[in-house]
């Protein structure tokens, strides 16, 4: 009978995780980890790590991380919240923030953690279909809700809101009595922040990651800025968890990583180029392409095939995408941007597939 007391929800599915004795027979599109290594600052603080001091805990608030963060982005240390990735930053945002009977309200087509959160903590929510052009309507927010998420650039469209970047300060401006929370996961590839306008609006949580650009999808770092009293709630309810949640170690290593601007610009650009490259190549091959502002391709085959059909045939060949059989985008695949030679790999292997070639 204690199965009856079960908090049964239906978990967050990741992209496909090959073991490491198959990493290098893979070529892995599907979780859009960054394709080169973090900084070699990076590597030369992990061989100065003492791991003797291992055995103590570690900074409750991350401060050196926090303060580096916050140097680099032109805020106050105070206005910076550290977590495990983002996913742990944006679970905790959900737990403090969203506490009414009203939903909160997201898009149909986005990150789909946000709606497992929302089960996990037993919080109503409602999604907002995004227009033909897979864009946020801006009425569909300017109603009564319980907290907003908006994805910006969106997964797994890839689309950033540069051109509606006023839209999501009317809808922050609009909803002063909840916490609107934008999710720049994707920023660095192109997209527009709405960082700025923390100063203005002390309802704005925005929230990143390391995981993406900066190549530290194994260390886990993420971070939330704001006003410095949602900054407060969300370590209240942070340090009525677990107090030390990041490691000395990965604290050392993120600080290293902010240490080296000019390697961080050089990655991602090298990244956005490939992007760009391999978009054109795709549309020549009759796919329908996205204008990304991240670091993978949201692409449509059906000029020539279904995307599950091309899913699973790329997956016969060791090539790894990612594919939902979901209303509006099953025939879609996002593919994350990897190095020239795995993209030219890709490529070649799609031209095998349709029978094509370019």
């Amino acid at each position: 009978m204690w199965e009856n007391n079960v908090r049964h929800v239906t978990p967050y599915v990741p992209g496909e995780q090959p073991g490491d004795d198959a990493v290098n027979r893979v070529i892995k599109l599907n979780t859009n980890e960054m394709p080169y290594p973090p900084s070699p600052k990076v590597m030369d603080a992990l061989r100065a790590f003492d791991y003797t001091k291992l055995r103590l805990y570690p900074s409750t608030d991350a401060a050196p991380l926090r303060e580096a963060i916050a140097a680099r982005e032109g805020v106050d240390s105070d206005e910076v919240f550290i977590g495990v990735g983002s996913d742990d930053v944006l679970s905790m945002a959900f737990l403090t923030f969203f506490n009414s009977a009203r939903p909160v309200i997201f898009p149909d087509i986005t990150y789909s953690f946000y709606d497992v959160w929302a089960d996990v903590y037993r919080i109503p929510y409602e999604t907002k279909a995004l227009d033909d052009d897979l864009h946020i309507v801006k009425s569909d927010y300017l109603c009564e809700n319980g907290g907003i998420v908006i994805a910006n650039p969106n997964a797994p469209t890839g689309i950033s809101a540069d051109a509606d970047i006023d839209i999501i300060e009317e809808i922050v401006a609009a909803n002063r009595s909840v916490v609107v929370i934008v999710d720049e996961a994707y920023v660095d590839f192109g997209g527009e922040t709405v960082l700025p306008l923390i100063s203005r609006y002390d309802n704005l949580l925005v929230v990143r990651t390391f995981s993406k650009s900066r190549a530290f999808a194994g260390v886990r770092i993420g971070y939330a800025m704001g006003d410095r009293k949602l900054i407060r709630y969300l370590n209240d309810v942070k340090y009525s968890i677990n107090s030390y949640t990041m490691s000395r170690l990965a604290i050392e290593l993120g600080v290293a990583s902010l240490s080296d601007e000019e390697y961080f610009r050089r990655t991602v650009s090298m990244v956005v180029s490939t992007r760009e490259w391999c978009a054109a190549e795709l549309r020549k091959r009759g796919f329908a392409v996205t204008d990304s502002k991240t670091n993978f391709l949201f692409a449509s085959p059906v000029s020539f095939m279904s995307a599950g059909s091309l899913y699973e045939a790329l997956r016969a060949r060791n090539i790894y995408v990612r594919w939902w059989d979901r209303p509006r985008i099953r025939d879609w695949l996002r593919i994350s941007v990897g190095t020239d030679e795995e993209m030219r790999a890709f490529l070649e292997a799609v031209d095998d597939i349709s029978g094509r070639a370019i």
